[in-house]
């Protein structure tokens, strides 16, 4: 079971290894804006639940568990702005409100808004009705 806390570090490592082809410590501290000596500890224990392999002073990498985690939690993150953005909600604040909301909600919650943002992705006129409704 992760924590709202592992999950952040295990996104944040998977879009820093697909963007730039690996992650250091001071990256991850750079991304998520805390002190290398947090993330060491977080890598640590990503490492014992097996979500990636680190060794000082080497780097890290994802296994393959951890890997789909990341790819998974990226996943939730983009269907959660385009969400909020497909109803209306302006680009800064469906991030701020996506970081807010993101741990809080069950897989199959996300799954019942993934059918909801296809819906409305091949019906305009709802998203249409959805975003004049919230304008009012």
């Amino acid at each position: 079971m992760t924590t709202p806390s592992m999950e952040d570090y295990i996104e944040q490592i998977y879009l820093l290894i697909e963007q730039k082809g690996y992650a250091r410590v001071s990256d991850i501290a750079d991304s998520l804006n805390v002190h290398p000596s947090s993330v060491t500890k977080m890598v640590q224990k990503l490492d014992k639940d097996e979500y990636l392999i680190y060794e000082k002073y080497r780097g890290l990498i994802l296994t393959p568990h951890g890997k789909k985690m990341g790819k998974r939690l990226v996943e939730r993150h983009e269907l959660l702005e385009k969400f909020l953005l497909q109803i209306g909600v302006d680009e800064e604040q469906a991030y701020k409100d996506v970081e807010g909301i993101e741990h809080h909600l069950s897989w199959d919650t996300i799954d019942s808004i993934g059918n909801l943002v296809d819906y409305l992705e091949n019906n305009p006129e709802a998203k249409t009705a959805i975003i004049n409704k919230n304008k009012k």
